[in-house]
């Protein structure tokens, strides 16, 4: 599975720690930044970058950090076909992937312990749309807006 990988300042310190366990989890990474701490970047830049790579196809799925997560979900989702959100618990992720066919994990840095993000992220990677007929025609009703607001 490819998968981009962003992160602001605030989200900089756990980057290295996402970067080992995609690896281990088989991942091909499209790194997208930072590349060093800058304490003067800005997520929506990050957000944009990984909205993108995830919209155009570029990437399977995506993974971004920041200090609460908040403000990359809210960024994030304003881009036709990102379906970002913030997750700090193992069993959300997954069942955000099965449900809703999440594909882009916004992290805040600032709000998970080190043990709980490597099961978040395993979680993520390895959980899959479930393509359920109730889930899948709500997916549908979510299309259906976007459609309606993006044309």
């Amino acid at each position: 599975m490819k998968i981009a990988l962003a992160c602001d300042h605030a989200g900089f310190a756990i980057k290295q720690q996402v970067i080992e366990q995609l690896v281990t989890l088989g991942c091909d990474i499209l790194d997208l930044g930072a590349s060093e701490y800058d304490a003067n970047d800005d997520y929506p830049d990050f957000a944009q970058r990984i909205a993108v790579a995830i919209s155009s196809k570029q990437v399977t799925r995506g993974i971004i950090l920041c200090g609460t997560g908040v403000g990359a979900v809210i960024a994030a989702n304003k881009f036709k076909g990102v379906y970002a959100c913030l997750c700090h618990d193992p069993y959300t992720a997954q069942q955000a992937v099965i449900n809703n066919d999440l594909n882009l994990l916004c992290i805040g840095s600032m709000t998970i312990g080190k043990a709980v993000l490597d099961q978040v992220i395993h979680a993520f990677v390895t959980a899959q749309w479930g393509d359920i007929p109730r889930h899948a025609r709500r997916l549908k009703m979510i299309q259906e807006l976007e459609a309606k607001q993006f044309g």
